[in-house]
């Protein structure tokens, strides 16, 4: 119930109001603390960090009850960089940047060992976005620090949220060349208005910047008094259900596009080779879960039963969301930076 709210016209309102209000929470908290820290004889300090890891997606083409399938199904990559104040033993303020690629694809995540297991592997379609996030959160120490940054604990533990403004930019292969099966190029998606967007009466385009609600938690390794290392889970609820370019339940009418390629990858159940997958074939899979024989065409049988193919997304207007797991190399950069000496 929570989610379908968050991707709601009214929702989606909430959230963008939300990240101003958050952001100006996070460091509202984190100057009142900074404050309280000297009358506790806490000395703040600042870190940065890098991490890499890895992101996995959640929408239409990646279910959230289908937990394990989605999460390492198709799994990608992230890297980051950030910077920490620690205000108090047990608060900081991290702002950070990241860069992660999330993706999609029917053909994988509704076959298992060569057997269909799932309607939606008729749809057939595919994307990856690469994303690219700010983000402000506030952090609470369950290990607290000691009263200086070489004081801190060996091992420590976190929980983190706060508000992310995002860009991203979904896109697919496009249909395979039958002769050559080889691979072809990756086109963006929002311009091509695959759900009806921008044509003749039709809705607006979707956005390509939004923001998200960064939760999560990690732990924490003093290697030594200037480097810890840090393993961290991050979940991010955001406020747009276009991730994967997949939002309402109709295929649009393929009358009303200007050209052909928004129409290609609109309605892709007829492609005999997958476009992410060129070595492959669907029509043995595709005539096994529909019941044919293997002299029946299943594409000529798709286009006598099109309800067959069902819906092109599967709950419409539920926001996306993605995870980021990620290992960090953490500095410690101490109570203060200061500039050498000129001489």
């Amino acid at each position: 119930m929570k989610m379908h709210f968050l991707g709601t016209k009214l929702g989606r309102k909430w959230m963008n109001k939300g990240f101003v209000l958050g952001l100006w929470a996070v460091f509202t908290v984190a100057s009142d603390l900074y404050g309280q820290s000297y009358k506790n004889y806490f000395v703040p300090y600042s870190t940065v960090g890098f991490g890499v890891g890895t992101s996995s997606y959640y929408g239409d083409l990646a279910a959230y009850r289908r937990v394990v399938g989605s999460t390492f199904k198709i799994i990608r990559w992230n890297v980051s960089g950030e910077y920490t104040r620690h205000f108090t033993p047990r608060f900081a303020a991290r702002a950070s940047l990241t860069w992660a690629r999330i993706a999609g694809d029917d053909f994988v995540m509704n076959q298992n060992r060569g057997k269909v297991n799932n309607n939606l592997f008729l749809r057939n379609l595919h994307f990856r976005n690469d994303i690219k996030e700010l983000a402000a959160v506030g952090i609470y120490k369950i290990t607290p620090d000691g009263r200086s940054y070489d004081r801190r604990s060996q091992f420590g533990a976190y929980v983190f949220g706060g508000v992310a403004l995002f860009a991203h930019n979904p896109k697919a292969r496009l249909p395979v060349d039958p002769e050559t099966l080889e691979k072809q190029r990756w086109v963006a998606l929002q311009p091509l208005g695959t759900e009806g967007q921008g044509q003749v009466d039709g809705p607006k385009l979707y956005s390509l910047v939004n923001v998200a609600f960064p939760i999560g938690f990690g732990l924490r390794y003093k290697v030594n008094p200037k480097f810890d290392i840090s393993a961290e889970l991050g979940f991010r609820f955001t406020n747009s259900d276009y991730l994967d370019d997949v939002s309402q339940m109709d295929y649009p009418d393929p009358s009303t596009f200007a050209e052909p390629t928004g129409m290609e990858l609109s309605n892709r159940a007829f492609e005999v080779i997958p476009a992410r997958k060129p070595k492959r074939d669907r029509t043995a899979l595709l005539q096994e879960y529909l019941g044919l024989s293997s002299s029946q065409d299943p594409y000529a049988y798709l286009q006598q039963y099109p309800d067959l193919i069902g819906p092109r997304g599967t709950k419409p207007n539920r926001a996306d969301a993605y995870m980021t797991g990620t290992i960090k190399l953490i500095y410690v950069l101490g109570p203060s930076v200061k500039c050498p000496p000129l001489k």
